[in-house]
């Protein structure tokens, strides 16, 4: 239960806590003792009837105990405890569903430009997403000590310049967007494919990045690429029932029924991704909805237009070349065209290491190496792959897969 209510209300909990307490450090500090605290008296005293909110609360009264004992406060002390103690009793708050963009300003705030870019999203995925400095420094391939100092600095910066805890005017909305579509779109991929647990998909972050690029979208109705992002996630989410079996293993999409598919968001996301390529030059978010789109719109497996995905992913190289893209569009050449084809684009950024840590490309290569009955190389990509894996659902299909072509290399 605790366990649960950390990785899908961390992020809720630590936005009220910095509305307030006002500091990203102590609210995260209050926060780790009242889950401790839960973890104590929970078993022996029950769950209580509204977790969220004693979690909220019993962070707020360690805060002000810790407050208290710091000498380092002693000038500020009394004050900043006043300013906690006359803020509205979070409880009330919550039962009320909470302030709608609480987590909107959180993101603004981790994005603002004075934070290096590679710090607005760590920060961002950990008090948004719940993740541990372990998990984001396994994302980002660095040590966790390297990830912790960046954490660190980056909230000491924004105690330091006086970030405001705010999503900021108009005129100041162009120098953050993009960092925060990125932020919104990281947050739902965590959701759509958790990097960590049992469980493929956390429902919980999906619709939450899905609420906050609409409010994007409200705050700029003109940005295309809000559109884009937004027309993205739909279409993506709308497979999620579909996704998983009954048994909660991994369906893949040539095999899913596109009966349990989301035919009210693929029909907002096809809307959306139509105005988003209408209204002028197709972003990377638009384009990858586009995307998105050629697979909504296809009723089986085999009518999906991959000639149109292939050619999707190399206007997508042109304007955001990454390892990443790179690897969608030689899988998209070898189900368009060739596999052979295909595999040698995969082998050109295996050879250069780019995506050496990223167990999607050994997996993507294992594949294509099973579809041209090599199956030795299959297993040792498949290997590759499940060395690198963290989430227990594709652990799970990885071996399989392994389990299949070992056998059918034994037999050969």
């Amino acid at each position: 239960m605790l366990e649960q209510l950390y990785r899908e209300e961390f992020g809720r909990i630590i936005a009220s806590l910095i509305r307030l307490l006002g500091d990203f450090e102590l609210a995260e500090e209050a926060a780790q003792e009242a889950f401790a605290a839960a973890l104590e008296q929970w078993p022996r005293e029950g769950v209580p009837h509204n977790p969220r909110a004693w979690i909220i609360g019993t962070a707020r009264h360690k805060a002000i105990d810790r407050i208290r004992r710091e000498t380092r406060f002693a000038q500020k002390r009394d004050e900043l405890i006043r300013t906690i103690e006359r803020q509205t009793q979070p409880e009330t708050e919550l039962m009320d569903g909470g302030v709608p963009d609480e987590r909107l300003r959180l993101i603004f705030t981790c994005c603002h430009p004075a934070l290096a870019s590679e710090a607005q999203v760590a920060l961002a995925l950990r008090t948004l997403c719940g993740l541990t400095t372990e998990e984001i420094a396994r994302a980002f391939i660095v040590p966790p000590a390297t990830m912790a100092q960046r954490l660190v600095r980056a909230k000491r910066k924004i105690r330091a310049a006086r970030i405001p805890y705010e999503i900021p005017p108009p005129e100041l909305l162009p120098e953050r967007i993009d960092a925060v579509m990125a932020v919104i779109y990281l947050v739902f991929n965590e959701g759509y494919a958790a990097t960590y647990g049992d469980s493929l998909v956390r429902a919980d972050l999906c619709a939450e990045a899905i609420r906050l690029a609409r409010i994007v979208c409200e705050l700029l109705p003109d940005n295309i690429e809000a559109r884009g992002l937004l027309a993205l996630m739909l279409l993506q989410d709308s497979r999620r029932m579909a996704r998983v079996d009954g048994q909660g293993e991994i369906v893949l999409l040539e095999d899913q029924d596109r009966a349990k598919w989301n035919r009210t968001q693929i029909a907002e996301g096809l809307t959306l991704v139509h105005s988003a390529l209408a209204a002028g030059p197709a972003g990377p978010y638009a384009l990858q909805a586009a995307i998105a789109a050629v697979h909504a719109r296809a009723a089986r497996a085999a009518d999906t237009d991959w000639h149109e995905i292939e050619a999707l992913y190399a206007y997508l190289m042109r304007i955001r070349p990454s390892p990443v893209v790179e690897l969608n569009h030689a899988v998209a050449v070898a189900m368009a065209s060739n596999v052979e084809d295909g595999l040698r684009m995969i082998e050109s950024i295996r050879v250069r290491n780019d995506l050496d840590g990223y167990h999607l490309m050994w997996a993507a290569r294992a594949d294509l190496l099973r579809r041209l009955g090599r199956w030795d190389e299959a297993a040792e990509s498949y290997r590759r792959a499940l060395a690198l894996v963290t989430a227990e659902p594709e652990r799970r299909f990885l071996s399989r897969r392994l389990a299949e072509v070992q056998g059918r290399g034994a037999r050969k």
